[in-house]
């Protein structure tokens, strides 16, 4: 039976690595509130969602209504009375999100915000597109290619100071990937003298930004048991100073999110996706690995990442996917709201660039989730801005394993330490539950 060692918490030290491009969420200013008249703020279509604005500051709001911050529904300006509160009834016919924006100002003439969503039959949001026809011959064309180049790593010991960490191991890893692109890079650590094929393996993945990998994110994982590998999203080395890594942000990488997106041979993310296959393919090639568990786990781009290696490589048997970019790229074909990166260039006339719009299905994240049987835990902000949660659904829905969703009505761009702790709990139940097998 594996062991699984248990006295670290895995995800606080990841949400430097995970979470560092993540924005937090719209908070109500001093003096504006603003709720929905239900917990859990899911509706059917039809059904009337009462907000609720209250406010000890100025008597005049003004709201919004709109189709998940995509186009706006409806609008009004009402003036308030004391500390009476203000009710606003809105509804969809669809399935889809509706966000409710209040704006006012202080006494001191300072702007308040305060948001709220309501949710009508999320799970029956679907893809705005399907995948394109050749979507999976092109990606085993590029798994073929990748195959063809060996896996050679240069794996360079790293020196572990605490003694905390006296009983594991840990590499800075570099692996050979395409002949004209960058390597994956990233650090390996496991517990010493791991047996052959006696521990499940993990992958952390990135949110968006440019930094080295975390090596303490990959310790995290090796002191719960895991074969536990962090990598970097752009192939770039590790453990260089903090103004390298800026200067390539701001450099070569600076506009890296809609790099080459007229093609799906040049968008940057199929260069991204490779990595992580290749990733993949170097945890399952090591000696330790149990051949069962393999868990990518990332919030933001790193649910991104998580989405699709679990659609690109049937191995990956668990995903934490944390407000997940990437994700129905193609929505303005729905009427609806894409997530970050807002990779579909727009013409000067409102309407999407044909030869992006074709170019994005194939780094889409809901065509991957469509191909994923992995089991799968996702979160997702009602009022996310940033990874809209139209589009999160979009994905959700399409996954094809056990899946659960932690809707937060409340919950912004972030990952709070509730989300974090029960992704680690999922993660640990995964593969406690293999090693009793």
């Amino acid at each position: 039976m594996n062991r699984l060692f248990l006295p670290h918490p895995l995800f606080p030290v990841l949400a430097a690595c995970a979470m560092a491009a993540t924005v937090p969420a719209p908070a109500a200013g001093p003096g504006l509130n603003l709720t929905v008249d239900r917990s859990d703020a899911i509706y059917a279509p039809g059904d009337e969602a009462t907000f609720t604005i209250t406010t000890t500051a100025g008597t005049e709001i003004t709201w919004t209504t709109s189709l998940d911050g995509h186009r706006t529904l409806a609008t009004g300006k009402e003036t308030t009375f004391g500390t009476e509160p203000m009710r606003v009834t809105a509804t969809l016919d669809r399935p889809g999100f509706l966000l409710f924006t209040a704006t006012t100002t202080d006494s001191d003439g300072k702007p308040l915000k305060a948001e709220a969503a309501a949710a009508f039959s999320p799970e029956a949001i679907a893809p705005s597109l399907p995948a394109p026809d050749d979507f999976d011959a092109f990606w085993s064309d590029e798994q073929k290619k990748l195959a063809a180049i060996p896996i050679r790593p240069a794996v360079t010991p790293v020196t572990l100071a605490a003694p905390s960490d006296a009983n594991l191991e840990a590499f800075d890893v570099s692996v050979p990937c395409e002949e004209k692109g960058p390597p994956v890079t990233g650090y390996l650590a496991l517990p010493k003298a791991a047996a052959p094929k006696s521990l499940p393996a993990v992958l952390w993945v990135h949110g968006a930004g440019v930094r080295g990998s975390s090596l303490p994110a990959a310790l995290a994982g090796a002191r719960d048991g895991f074969l536990s590998m962090d990598i970097n999203a752009h192939g770039l080395p590790n453990g260089r100073p903090e103004e390298f890594y800026k200067g390539v942000a701001n450099g070569a990488l600076k506009t890296y999110r809609t790099d080459g997106n007229t093609s799906r041979e040049t968008v940057y993310f199929r260069g991204m996706f490779v990595r992580l296959q290749r990733a993949l393919d170097f945890l399952a090639s090591r000696p330790e690995w149990n051949g069962r568990v393999l868990a990518v786990v990332g919030h933001s781009q790193g649910g991104y990442q998580a989405l699709v290696a679990g659609g690109l490589d049937p191995r990956v048997s668990f995903i934490g996917s944390g407000v997940p970019a990437g994700c129905d790229h193609t929505g303005m074909k729905a009427d609806r709201i894409s997530g970050w990166p807002k990779l579909v260039a727009m013409t000067a006339s409102g309407a999407p660039n044909a030869a992006s719009l074709e170019a994005s299905r194939y780094v889409d994240a809901v065509n991957f989730a469509s191909r994923c049987k992995a089991v799968a835990i996702v979160s997702v902000g009602f009022i996310d801005r940033t990874c809209p949660p139209t589009s999160v659904y979009a994905a959700y829905n399409a996954l094809k394993g056990p899946k659960t969703i932690l809707n937060r009505p409340a919950m912004g761009h972030v990952a709070p330490e509730d989300i974090k702790a029960e992704f680690r709990k999922r993660l640990l139940k995964h593969a406690l539950q293999d090693s009793n097998l």
